[in-house]
């Protein structure tokens, strides 16, 4: 395995600090921005925020458990993502374009399913509250499609990184004002109605905050790129766009060189972060750590590392070539787990739990925002970017979901110090294919096709 050479002539210069600021002041990504707090905003809406919603109104603990299925549009939106990419909406997509429209048309449908499970009764109608819910989950991850596909379009590479920064700070702070923020506001307006109507009219109040993103897409302009998609397919029925959409997202990404390899990349990345970070709430807890300490350090303290981390990323990436960032990516988030074997040895003490959350949601962040700017960079064909980064991210998951299962044994096995050691030297795979791709000029090529 080698290490990167700074010195190649595929490195971009340097920018400076003042450069690598001033690109989050720039309209596009202030655009992707105020995107990401749409996308954020609902997803504790059918979710946390609707199981206190439900604990509150007496429902049964096993019925409680089920709505964990409403979850699944997410982890299945890579399945409609063709008809994101190919049909068009009437009405909208003449008005405000390809992707426009459709963010348009998705956020009045996002808006009109959080009203109508706004109108449930969780206490009387569990049925329908699942109904809702899962409603409100399709509609979302649809919002979710056309926004990546939206930032991957409208943002030029340079730029990638620090709009998925800015993306994930305001995607987590939708989260906090659909989670906290809905908790305080029905608090508030159960001063003055029952109980029922101060939950309905705190996701009234959340339904109203997605106009936040639906202004965002009005004031935006469409991608040249997606102008360029609608031109070519123009003449193509409804039926052959879908197809092509779907077929083409896999021919036109397997046909490259090192396909096989960069796709084992995609699954490999942050399969360190995901191996350690399933176990890092049984490790805090079993160590001696109690739940507030969880909540208010890991919680409160890791989410503000989370969003620093983020923008650090973004700097990384402006100031560095891909390839570049990517190895400072995947051995800083592998090098944090370490911090985790520190407090293991150290035993309870906050200030140590304090510094060891810090250090690895930072690091971790910085390794997240430098992978989608290259997720992002693999979708070069805006025929298909939507399915393409949907199905990308599918496969991304792959690991966080699997491949970390036998965490668990492994941590009981050797024990937590020796576990989260182990947990670093999971990053050595994907760090041996990065410097395999650098060497075939795999990131060279990673440049937009032209339609």
């Amino acid at each position: 395995m080698t290490a990167p050479d700074a010195t190649s002539p595929a490195d971009a210069p340097a920018a400076s600090w003042r450069d690598s600021l001033a690109v989050y002041l720039q309209p596009r990504v202030l655009i992707v921005l105020f995107l990401g707090f749409s996308s954020g905003l609902p997803l504790a809406l059918s979710g946390s925020t609707l199981l206190v919603w439900m604990a509150e109104a007496g429902v049964d603990l096993g019925t409680i458990g089920l709505f964990a299925l409403v979850g699944t549009p997410y982890t299945l939106k890579f399945l409609w993502a063709p008809l994101v990419d190919a049909l068009h909406v009437p009405f909208f997509t003449r008005t405000f374009g390809r992707r426009r429209g459709w963010l348009v048309f998705s956020q009045l449908l996002l808006i009109g399913a959080i009203l109508l499970l706004a109108l449930t009764d969780p206490a009387r109608s569990p049925l329908f509250v699942a109904l809702g819910a899962l409603l409100v989950a399709t509609m979302s991850s649809t919002q979710d499609i056309v926004v990546d596909a939206f930032r991957v379009e409208s943002l030029p590479e340079s730029e990638q990184a620090a709009g998925m920064a800015a993306y994930v700070a305001a995607y987590r702070i939708g989260m906090l004002i659909s989670t906290a923020g809905a908790l305080f506001i029905v608090t508030g307006f159960e001063t003055i109605v029952p109980r029922g109507a101060a939950w309905m009219w705190g996701y009234v109040v959340m339904a109203a905050l997605v106009l936040i993103g639906t202004v965002t897409a009005l004031a935006a302009t469409e991608p040249a790129q997606s102008k360029r998609a609608e031109a070519a397919t123009q003449n193509e029925d409804a039926l052959m766009r879908v197809f092509h959409a779907a077929m083409g997202a896999f021919s036109e990404f397997l046909s490259r060189k090192e396909a096989w390899a960069a796709l084992a990349f995609v699954v490999l990345f942050k399969f360190t972060d995901a191996f350690s970070g399933n176990m890092t709430v049984p490790f805090v807890i079993d160590i001696g750590f109690t739940r507030n300490d969880y909540a208010v350090i890991v919680k409160g303290v890791g989410i503000a590392a989370t969003l620093a981390g983020g923008f650090a990323g973004g700097f990384v990436a402006r100031r560095y070539s891909l390839a570049t960032s990517l190895w400072i990516g995947g051995i800083v988030q592998a090098i944090s787990n370490l911090s985790f074997s520190w407090l293991a040895l150290v035993g309870v003490n906050e200030w140590a739990l304090t510094l060891a959350i810090t250090s690895d949601n930072f690091c971790n962040a910085i390794g997240t925002v430098i992978f989608v700017a290259y997720l992002s960079a693999l979708c070069q064909n805006p025929l298909h970017t939507a399915t393409q980064y949907a199905l990308l991210t599918a496969l991304a998951a792959v690991g966080r979901t699997y491949l970390s299962t036998g965490a668990g044994y492994l941590a009981k096995a050797t024990g937590w110090p020796m576990f989260f050691a182990i947990s670093v030297l999971v990053a050595i795979p994907s760090l041996m294919l990065l410097a395999y791709l650098q060497k075939r000029d795999h990131f060279d090529r990673l440049e937009p096709t032209r339609v």
